[in-house]
């Protein structure tokens, strides 16, 4: 698989990543399965899907402690990722960015993972209650003392936080300008697929122009983009889908023409609709790794093969002629 570069160090991982949450977190968790899992991430790393991206709020913590099992064998072929910064609540998440509990959340990741070092430490949301600046210089202590290689700035749920009232006068650009001050930001996470693609006006190229890694989260559009998801099909009451407005059988069935149109281009190249998500992920710069979440081997390797799918100008360009989603997204 083509390997990318993270951030402007000696570190780098496959193309496309695999994004664990899934295997214990927010999708069906009635249908987790730990030895699928296992088996999904062993043929992940046999297949070049080095980075591994998890926190300790799956589960909470089960999704690390599922990494480690496999990290015991195999830490020298994977990139780890993780994030501290969001616990899990009674009734909602809270962000937590006080530095001593950054501390402890690196070691405490540190020992489910089975590992003496995380090779990028990802700030998973900023705390209103904290400034940005004192958690940013708590993660990069970590640095200095050798528990974590390169630093990550999760901005994945920044709408949303803007409208709980947190940093609403303050953009998620410039935030990272602040804390880039303190330490260097190796890599961004965000919200980036054909659907949901506002992350190309502004911090796309923003990380291009620094050196800074992009990490697209939820780049298969929480599974819709692969064309597998059915209008009215409904979804358990534990996945996040299920009260999610762009998933409403309404909406699924407004949308469908963004996937008859990467059906379309699949059919030219012989692949699937979701592997052309993924290589219009891939096509936004070679600063872009992709994060498709997975819980199954097949879907794994389908997502993996996308690395090897090269789109035309005029894909692109069809693709980008494609009607903009419909329904609100968070």
């Amino acid at each position: 698989m083509e390997v990318r570069t993270i951030g402007a160090g000696a570190l780098s991982a496959g193309a496309v990543g695999l994004g664990c949450m899934p295997m214990s977190w927010a999708y069906t968790a009635s249908r987790r399965s730990g030895e699928e899992s296992l088996r999904a991430l062993n043929a992940a790393l046999d297949l070049g899907v080095t980075l591994l991206d998890t926190a300790d709020m799956y589960g909470p913590f089960t999704n690390e402690l599922l990494l480690g099992r496999v990290l015991k064998e195999r830490r020298a072929e994977a990139f780890v990722s993780t994030k501290a910064g969001l616990l899990v609540g009674e009734q909602h998440l809270v962000a937590d960015g006080r530095p001593s509990r950054v501390r402890r959340a690196c070691d405490a990741s540190l020992r489910r993972l089975q590992t003496d070092v995380i090779d990028l430490f990802q700030l998973h949301r900023e705390d209103p209650e904290v400034p940005v600046e004192e958690t940013w210089g708590a993660m990069a202590e970590l640095v200095t003392a050798g528990k974590v290689r390169a630093l990550g700035f999760c901005a994945v749920g920044a709408r949303a936080q803007r409208r709980a009232g947190a940093g609403l006068h303050d953009t998620t650009i410039g935030r990272l300008r602040r804390v880039q001050q303190v330490f260097p930001v190796a890599a961004v996470e965000a919200e980036l697929s054909v659907w949901s693609p506002e992350a190309l006006a502004e911090l796309v190229p923003w990380c291009a122009a620094r050196g800074v890694s992009f990490l697209a989260a939820m780049p298969l559009g929480n599974g819709f983009l692969t064309g597998t998801l059915r209008p009215g099909e409904g979804f358990e009451p534990d996945d996040v889908r299920a009260r999610h407005p762009r998933f409403t059988a309404e909406m699924m069935a407004a949308n469908q023409p963004i996937v008859a149109g990467l059906r379309r281009v699949a059919g030219r190249h012989g692949a699937t609709p979701g592997q052309v998500a993924l290589a219009w992920v891939l096509a936004q710069g070679a600063h872009v790794v992709a994060l498709p979440g997975a819980k199954h081997e097949r879907w794994v390797r389908e997502n993996a093969a996308a690395a090897d799918l090269r789109l035309t100008p005029a894909d692109l360009g069809e693709i980008a002629g494609l009607p903009p989603a419909l329904g609100s997204w968070d």
